[in-house]
């Protein structure tokens, strides 16, 4: 018996763009954070921003590397958590410019998805 994942990450297209443009090890302690996030709780891996915005968090040679995603529960299934994209942190709080980011590829994920099972 594994332990049971909380959430499916789907990664949109920014997000994938972002883990490829950085070197394999990188990529994969990143991978490795997330996975982890998925089992277990800890804000140090993925952390709340505001009412819709939450980051994953992965700091690896001396960067800090960040994805920030937001919820679908829209699919009774397995609640989605969809990472927007990413970005390697330079000051102390997450920019305001990035999480704006995410706010707006967010509503144009749902307005697509609401057109979608509209059809």
């Amino acid at each position: 018996m594994g332990m049971k994942r909380k959430f499916k990450i789907d990664l949109l297209g920014e997000a994938i763009d972002f883990l490829e443009s950085l070197d394999e090890r990188t990529r994969e302690k990143i991978y490795y954070n997330a996975r982890k996030a998925q089992l277990i709780n800890d804000p140090e891996l993925l952390k709340k921003l505001n009412e819709f915005i939450w980051e994953f968090r992965t700091k690896y040679n001396r960067k800090y590397y960040r994805l920030l995603a937001f919820w679908d529960k829209t699919d009774n299934e397995e609640t989605l958590v969809l990472a927007t994209h990413g970005f390697v942190k330079k000051t102390q709080k997450t920019p305001k410019s990035e999480i704006k980011k995410a706010e707006k590829i967010r509503k144009e994920y749902f307005e697509q998805k609401n057109n979608k099972n509209e059809q």
